[in-house]
């Protein structure tokens, strides 16, 4: 199996990111989505995990199906909260011994459940250390191009994007729309002495309510012109999912015009806007 740093070292990585199913249905149609995906051969693809550790089992057993009966190279993500130092570590320790090579740390969302765990790790930059003291893993972080929801400022947040990703081997962001706010992210980086590689996040727009209320969760913006351009497809889902097709792979090719060193598609568990937004660029990876 690849470890990332090494694919971004040797070239533009492509990466598609997958969820837990929580039925039947749901894992059948995620089984489809990764046959067709794989055939795009990507750099790597990559797990989430659910709020307070809510997809634990469910992310683990994913993340070594694919080690153990793909050709993929999985990344797992993980996040601090409602764990405990121990649990990390416990978790941490597994993974390698299956095999995993690859983790993205993030803090994560509190648990709502009232008898969750506490949190002892408060950052994710303190779940970098962990991993880096068990060994072993290539560690991605998490960027906010549009800022961290929860920063008070432009200064700080990149401070803190900075410290994190210096300990990390690269970071991927947030889905965004503009390129402006990449290239900043990428400035102000290099203005701090930060030059570890950032994949861009790619969001291809299925409903725009969908992504709208995403958006707002994770602190970034639909901006209005997207928006207008989503709504004058109309109400047909197949419009409105070829219109986000559409303007997703401008982004993408105004980024890979701007030497991106990586695309990751949220791919929400489906492949056609992505598989239709690989053959409109003609999108392998240079890492393979």
């Amino acid at each position: 199996m690849a470890r990332i740093a090494d694919l971004l070292a040797a070239g533009r990585t492509v990466s598609f990111e997958f969820f837990p199913p929580k039925t039947d249905a749901a894992q059948a149609q995620l089984v489809r989505t990764l046959r067709e995906l794989e055939t795009l051969e990507p750099s790597f693809v990559s797990v989430t995990y659910g709020a307070g550790g809510t997809t634990r089992e469910r992310t683990h057993a994913l993340v070594v199906g694919m080690l153990s009966t793909t050709a993929l190279t999985p990344m797992a993500h993980l996040t601090c909260a409602s764990h405990s130092r121990l649990d990390l570590a416990e978790i941490l320790v597994r993974y390698r011994r299956a095999g995993l090579e690859n983790l993205l740390a993030l803090g994560g969302d509190p648990s709502k459940e009232p008898d969750a765990a506490p949190t002892e790790l408060a950052i994710a930059e303190e779940l970098v250390d962990l991993a880096r003291a068990i060994g072993g893993f290539s560690l991605g972080v998490a960027a906010h191009p549009e800022l961290h929801p929860r920063s008070t400022d432009r200064a700080s947040d990149r401070r803190h994007l900075a410290a994190k990703l210096g300990k990390a081997d690269f970071a991927i962001t947030q889905f965004f729309f503009r390129l402006e706010d990449y290239l900043r992210l990428r400035d102000d980086l290099d203005a701090l002495g930060c030059s570890k590689p950032v994949i861009a996040g790619i969001m291809p727009i299925l409903s725009l309510k969908s992504v709208t209320r995403m958006a707002q969760l994770s602190g970034a913006e639909v901006p209005r012109e997207v928006v207008q351009r989503i709504e004058a497809a109309g109400d047909d889902p197949e419009d409105v999912r070829r219109a986000g097709v559409e303007v997703a792979t401008e982004l993408c090719q105004d980024l890979l015009d701007e030497g991106v060193p990586g695309l990751h598609f949220y791919t929400l568990n489906q492949s056609t806007a992505t598989r239709e937004i690989a053959a409109n660029l003609d999108l392998r990876p240079v890492a393979a």
